[in-house]
């Protein structure tokens, strides 16, 4: 079944990982366009066809996107991509409203396509599902997600904490994950990069490949590479090449050039 959707999304290189994704998963789908606001998107649902579906975030730079609901009559299925905790989840649940939690993994969005095709009858059939907009805003206000702030570590027999902001880069090497400072420690963590995705900050962290997540501000540069790879300079100087695959390397320039 072929659907056109829209991606409201409020970070350029999450919006344009998603679309990727989307295209990979189903191609016959048509991403109309991707809006970063609340404004943007009532404008246009206001004044063109609703699309079957719309991958909407949560927190966007003007608001609540719930209050997209209030200004417009939505005639479009929805998946939610927040990275709220699990009180917001439950509503989404109860609601009958798939999510997707950030960072958006692919067989997280695969399962959520395959769940609205599966309901998608019931929309084209009642137009719109009656849901408690109010209650959903409540349960994100009180449960907003909050990212990591600092690592636990170990020295000899004592333990310190590292703020996350001292973390230049996390690499992942002989089953064993590293996270070296700025000023060049280098310290083990007992974390799966996987699961550091999910707890860092996106708009400070990237996944660049799959050994290593990276701060913004230990890219010193980036240098082209075979095959429309990139090489990421750090600083500190990572001991061998760092190379973002050409899948992500489009996605790496929009997050820091956004």
């Amino acid at each position: 079944m072929a659907f056109n959707t829209i991606i409201v999304e409020d970070e350029m290189h999450t919006a344009r990982m998603l679309e990727s994704m989307i295209k990979e998963l189903r191609p016959e789908w048509k991403v109309l366009d991707i809006f970063d606001s609340i404004s943007e998107t009532v404008e246009w649902l206001q004044n063109n066809e609703h699309p079957n579906l719309i991958f909407l975030d949560i927190q966007l730079a003007d608001g609540l996107s719930f209050s997209i609901f209030d200004k417009v009559e939505v005639k479009s299925a929805i998946i939610f991509t927040t990275a709220y905790d699990e009180y917001a989840v439950k509503a989404f649940k109860l609601n009958s409203i798939d999510y997707i939690l950030k960072p958006v993994k692919e067989e997280s969005l695969l399962a959520a396509i395959k769940k609205m095709e599966n309901v998608m009858q019931l929309f084209e059939n009642e137009n719109q599902i009656n849901i408690n907009y109010a209650e959903l805003v409540k349960g994100i206000k009180e449960g907003e997600a909050k990212y990591r702030k600092r690592f636990l570590v170990s020295k000899r027999d004592a333990f310190f904490a590292v703020p996350v902001e001292d973390v230049a880069y996390i690499y992942f090497e002989a089953k064993t994950t590293y996270a070296v400072t700025f000023d060049k420690k280098q310290h083990m963590i007992n974390f799966t990069l996987d699961k550091l995705e999910e707890e860092l900050d996106p708009a400070v962290f990237i996944r660049a490949n799959r050994q290593a997540i990276v701060n913004l501000k230990a890219i010193h540069s980036l240098e082209n590479y075979f095959g429309g790879k990139l090489v990421v300079k750090l600083l500190p100087q990572f001991d061998e090449k760092f190379v973002v695959s050409r899948a992500k390397a489009s996605v790496f320039k929009e997050w820091l050039d956004s």
